[in-house]
């Protein structure tokens, strides 16, 4: 049955941000950063296609200020000789970051070149979804009206899109393109309307999925999955009696309710304290045969340690062992967390080196990043820095989230410039990483702190140029560190940022 009578919502825009390169303490410009030499399939980049991304991604670095029209005739102009490979654009496109401009400009310059290159799918398709991360709704939107002119919408790409439109509120907008589904060459089936009202309830309008699914209902037949969407959205807005409902409605459609059922009603639970009421339908489930896994335990765990019930959480670890549930990579990254915020470093540590190895359990990237913040919390920056070495040793690639407490650390100790430009230059130069809004924010606050003004308004002036929108509070803090030292050109800039972005309070 038809939707369209649900009408459409206007939409809100985000502030749009985007990943470049950021300066270094001694120089104001910097060069591209450059990834690994890998490409989305895992195929390793030719010399030739290497080179090519270099090439794009310079055409691209220069003209970074200019709009997309600009974008595309800078590469037009230097950049048109270029053999261009699915391999070369998955790579540029992963590698953009959330830079949905210079991502959008290489596109449409790629699209019309004319000389044998198509995009694929899968690379439209990641090109939609950056679109509508970044808030870019109507460009997304012409982007699919292209993409079902030539054949190449694909169910991943409309879930991508219903997800964003969902979270850009544009609700009423996400149900209409499932119901155009069909215009396009796509089945409204079950998956598809699974991913509506998943994306409906993640935005926490559970009400209108449910109004959606009474209308579906009829024609298109729901499935265990269906349900615990609705058990998950119930307890997402608190509504916990509802989701125990749609348990008992699920039950009697023939879906008994699983493990992750259960455990989403327990994280409601959890969230609001009523920590008691969770131990009862735990041994509730035990006594039904559902019994809890090491997600169900972890979450547990991990609730009791964000209210400091510290002893309490690490009961939780000792019943999940005694119940023969075996522990894996994420259960053992929350107990090292649990663990440094307890006070008791030499337990963590020993539960890093010695017992994960041991169980033969993986560490993985949230692993190293639990062990070096909680080094970092400890001021161990030494033994922090070992185990970002070994990190590259075990081959696992940092992300911001590794470098973020190292660099609060040393911004935090006076006379420690030179460590914290060491870690950028590693940062971007070695990992090919950029920054985004948040460390951005960690690195100006903590320059400023320490007197290195001139090097945080570089850094803030990269942060504008790259689209990214600062808050207001770093605007105030490096407005009053320049007025303070008399730098009047950058105080001027500054003030009429604080206009342009609408950030006077």
């Amino acid at each position: 049955m038809p939707l369209r009578y649900l009408g459409r919502l206007r939409w809100c825009c985000d502030a749009r941000r985007s990943l470049l390169p950021l300066p270094l303490r001694r120089s104001s410009t910097s060069s591209s950063s450059a990834r690994p030499n890998q490409a989305s399939s895992g195929t390793a980049l030719t010399a030739e296609e290497e080179a090519a991304v270099e090439r794009i991604k310079s055409s691209l670095f220069k003209a970074r200020k200019g709009s997309v029209e600009d974008l595309v005739r800078s590469l037009g102009a230097e950049c048109s000789e270029i053999r261009l490979t699915s391999g070369v654009a998955d790579s540029l496109l992963r590698r953009f970051g959330d830079d949905w401009k210079s991502a959008l400009g290489f596109f449409q310059w790629a699209q019309s070149r004319g000389d044998g290159y198509a995009h694929t799918p899968d690379t439209c398709g990641r090109m939609v979804d950056l679109l509508g991360k970044l808030r870019q709704i109507d460009r997304m939107w012409d982007l699919l009206s292209e993409m079902h002119c030539k054949g190449l919408v694909t169910v991943d790409a409309v879930a991508k899109s219903i997800r964003r439109l969902a979270a850009a509120r544009r609700w009423k907008d996400a149900i209409v393109l499932f119901d155009r589904l069909e215009d396009m060459g796509l089945e409204r089936n079950t998956e598809t309307m699974n991913v509506l009202l998943d994306a409906l309830c993640k935005e926490k309008k559970v009400e209108l999925a449910r109004e959606v699914f009474v209308v579906l209902s009829p024609h298109i037949a729901p499935d265990a999955y269906t349900f615990n969407i609705f058990v998950h959205g119930w307890c997402s807005v608190r509504r916990i009696d509802e989701a125990m409902w749609t348990i008992e409605e699920m039950k009697k459609k023939g879906f008994p309710p699983t493990v992750i059922t259960y455990t989403a009603v327990l994280e409601a639970y959890c969230k609001q304290r009523k920590f008691r009421r969770a131990y009862d339908l735990l041994d509730s489930m035990s006594s039904q045969g559902c019994h809890p896994n090491v997600i169900t335990y972890t979450m547990i765990m991990t609730s009791l340690a964000k209210c400091e019930r510290f002893e309490e959480a690490l009961s939780v670890s000792d019943r999940m062992r005694s119940s023969g549930c075996e522990p894996d990579t994420l259960f053992y990254n929350s107990l090292i967390n649990l663990l440094g915020k307890a006070g008791h470093l030499f337990e963590a540590s020993q539960v890093f080196r010695l017992e994960m190895p041991r169980n033969g359990v993986p560490r993985n990237l949230v692993t190293y990043n639990t062990m070096i913040s909680i080094l970092c919390q400890y001021g161990r920056d030494d033994d922090a820095l070992d185990l970002l070495k070994e990190m590259e040793a075990q081959s696992c690639k940092p992300d911001l989230h590794t470098y973020q407490p190292l660099l609060r650390l040393f911004l935090s100790r006076r006379g420690r410039g030179d460590a914290v430009d060491r870690l950028l230059s590693e940062l971007v130069n070695k990992s090919g990483l950029g920054l985004d809004l948040d460390t951005y924010t960690l690195l100006i606050h903590g320059l400023c702190r320490v007197a290195e003004t001139e090097w945080a308004y570089r850094l803030y002036d990269q942060m504008v140029g790259s689209e990214i929108v600062p808050r207001h509070k770093t605007c105030e803090l490096l407005l009053s560190e320049t007025q303070r030292q008399n730098m009047e050109a950058y105080v001027e800039r500054i003030q009429n940022d604080i206009i342009a972005f609408g950030l006077s309070p």
